[in-house]
């Protein structure tokens, strides 16, 4: 490195070397981190875990359909219910295991206050798998295309 005199005698001229020192810090400084964190990263129990050769059970999952119309009706896989009859019978399923996923189908008419009061059951009784099935587009415009409107998977909702 090249130390200048403070006279100015000499034509002053720039110092084209690197400055190591910060670097050299930031390495040292990495290297304590690396040092401290690698034995905490390689602690593990070794546990004698049994064998076991069955194979796994298989479930189908239970889906549950739940329908409202324009005017509010609730239907229970196609059948009709009343919102007393929703609730306990979102309180059963909920004690079922595995929980069954419930699928809702609403009309383009119906009011969300119908639909917040169904989900806000379901989730007091407990059921934790909730979804929506829509179609994409507008009655419209799949007709247009010739196509059939598609039903989506619902997604569970998750805490």
């Amino acid at each position: 490195m090249a130390f200048g005199s403070f006279d100015n005698k000499g034509a002053s001229h720039t110092v084209s070397e690197i400055n190591m020192v910060p670097l050299i810090d930031v390495m040292l400084v990495l290297l304590v981190i690396f040092i401290i964190t690698a034995p905490l990263l390689s602690h593990s129990i070794k546990i004698n875990v049994p064998q076991a050769s069955s194979q796994p059970v298989e479930q189908e999952p239970v889906t549950i359909d739940l329908a409202v119309d324009g005017e509010g009706q609730l239907f229970w896989n196609e059948q009709p219910v009343s919102a007393d009859q929703l609730t306990q019978k979102f309180t059963v399923e909920a004690a079922q295991d595995p929980q069954p996923e419930l699928r809702i189908r609403a009309d383009l008419n119906t009011r969300y206050e119908v639909l917040a009061q169904v989900m806000s059951s379901a989730r007091a009784a407990g059921l934790k798998r909730l979804g929506f099935i829509t179609r994409p587009g507008t009655k419209e415009a799949a007709g247009e295309q010739g196509q059939a409107p598609v039903e989506k998977t619902p997604q569970p909702v998750g805490n």
